[in-house]
């Protein structure tokens, strides 16, 4: 069974067609090739002009990116979104709104965070 980032791999440095059933279509994941795309600046523009042909078929974005990317080998940790622990610690500390929270969270430092997560603390298992 093919996995998603089996094609951000094709697409980057093997440059083998994987994709040779109708099932081998439906694992492929646009958002998530582009999106593994928009971390290098060589392949960034290329990623951005798929996003705007969004509706074309897997298959041909798959034979588009596999034949207009170089061959090179990409990898790249992915962002991850803020600790849904330190919002949520400060929206019960503060009695904030999410987004009221997520403007504080940027402007406390660590370790008025770790302040905060052990006050707000009830113990028990995580």
């Amino acid at each position: 069974m093919i996995k998603p980032f089996d094609y951000v791999n094709a697409i980057n440095y093997s440059k083998k067609d994987i994709m040779q059933s109708s099932d081998d279509e439906k694992v492929y994941v646009p958002f998530m090739v582009n999106r593994s795309l928009s971390y290098f600046s060589d392949t960034v523009v290329i990623a951005n002009e798929m996003n705007k042909y969004h509706h074309l078929d897997s298959r041909l974005q798959f034979s588009f990116l596999i034949n207009i990317i170089r061959k090179r080998k990409r990898f790249s940790k992915w962002v991850k979104p803020e600790l849904e622990n330190d919002l949520g610690s400060v929206k019960r500390y503060y009695g904030y709104s999410n987004e009221k929270a997520r403007q504080i969270l940027s402007l406390l430092s660590p370790s008025q965070i770790k302040q905060i997560k052990d006050k707000v603390n009830k113990g028990g298992r995580k």
